[in-house]
């Protein structure tokens, strides 16, 4: 009897499914190079990735790693400044642990650095580069990161179509990524049926705005666009009301932060922008990453924890395709045949091999509301606007 039920166990063993467990990874790490900013204007960004890094390399290893491997990075501090991220371009690439890259945060910092990566053969996965060009730089520059191309239309939908903005003021960063930004927004807006009633563009370092804002006041709006990161915004959003501009504010995706609230305080309330990612989306696979976050963390994620865990997954995803003794260029071979790579922020993430980039483009409305990001409701959007006006 003993003998026919260990048969019988042993027969349901076998046509049970495979369950993703392994045994937690051991051995000499795999290894991956990040540079980004650490230190300076741009370190919450910093600091943002490496919270959404760790959690996932903690569950890449504990699901085996790399052909039972553990994946580990090295995290080198570049302040998004493009003359550090090309210094850290070539140590990464002289360091032949080092079997890709992730980074750097802004696309300037990143492009100067692309070359040097194209020529060594060491693939750079810009997740967060969604300037258009950033791709064109050869096969080995890759990007997770929805193009500017596709999100500024996007950004247009929400200030032209939702918020009913009619004469837009822009205000943007003027930096490659910032006017290529506003070139393509203005456009959208455009074919939307708005009028852009003035374009200023401001340095990264500046601090006042006083004067740049009564010209934008002068030129009589019905709102006013930000394409800026979250401590400019935020020093914007400040200095609108001293010159009495009243409309209403949209803002590019790239200010949405917790910091941009705990910068701007009261001067943010109302101020509109849309993500990819919103920790309230009900689709399991976020709601599964918002719960070991808040357990990992005590607080939610946002957009760039998103990003980062995503950036990782990738990455480990492409090292076990190359295989456990695959060199760089089977790391690069590995992206045209990745497919459908679980995602936070995608669902599945596939790319497009013609452009290097992530298939899809996604777009949720955020407003903030008694200090906290919160859905926009749709039916609320131009009343919000008629009402700031």
């Amino acid at each position: 009897m003993l003998h026919r039920q260990f048969l019988r166990l042993a027969a349901l063993a076998l046509l049970a499914p495979v369950v993703a467990w392994s045994a937690p990874a051991t051995g000499e790490p795999v290894w991956f190079g990040v540079s980004g900013p650490l230190t300076g204007q741009n370190a919450q960004y910093g600091a943002q990735w490496k919270a959404g890094f760790d959690l996932a390399v903690e569950d890449v290893n504990g699901k085996g790693g790399i052909h039972g491997r553990p994946l580990a990075y090295v995290f080198e501090d570049s302040q998004s400044d493009p003359r550090q991220s090309v210094g850290l371009a070539q140590k990464f690439v002289n360091d032949k642990r080092i079997r890709i890259e992730l980074g750097d945060f802004s696309s300037p910092a990143s492009m100067a650095a692309s070359p040097i990566y194209q020529r060594a053969g060491l693939v750079q996965l810009g997740f967060t580069n969604s300037h258009p060009d950033f791709t064109k730089g050869g096969d080995y520059i890759w990007s997770p990161s929805v193009s500017q191309a596709d999100a500024q239309p996007l950004l247009a939908d929400l200030a032209v179509k939702s918020l009913g903005f009619k004469k837009v003021a822009v205000l943007f960063l003027n930096t490659d990524w910032g006017r290529t930004s506003r070139d393509v927004f203005v456009k959208a807006a455009q074919e939307r049926g708005a009028q852009v009633v003035i374009a200023e563009g401001y340095q990264p370092d500046e601090k006042d705005f006083r004067s740049t804002l009564v010209r934008v006041r002068d030129a009589n709006p019905d709102g006013l666009v930000l394409i800026s990161y979250y401590p400019d915004g935020a020093l914007i959003a400040g200095q609108v009301r001293s010159v009495g501009l009243k409309q209403p504010i949209a803002a590019s995706g790239s200010v949405y932060s917790p910091k941009f609230i705990e910068l701007g305080a009261a001067a943010v309330e109302g101020i509109y922008t849309n993500t990819a990612f919103f920790p309230d989306e009900p689709r399991p696979e976020v709601k599964d990453f918002v719960q070991r976050f808040r357990a990992k963390y005590g607080k939610e994620p946002d957009a760039f924890n998103a990003y980062a865990y995503d950036a990782v997954q990738i990455a480990a995803a492409a090292l076990v395709q190359a295989g456990p003794d695959g060199d760089r260029k089977a790391v690069r071979d590995a992206f045209y045949k990745i497919k459908d790579v679980p995602s936070v922020v995608f669902g599945k993430a596939n790319f497009d091999a013609q452009t290097r980039r992530v298939i899809g483009v996604k777009s949720i409305d955020l407003v903030v509301r008694d200090g906290k990001w919160a859905l926009a409701e749709p039916g609320k959007l131009s009343t919000a606007s008629a009402t700031a006006r």
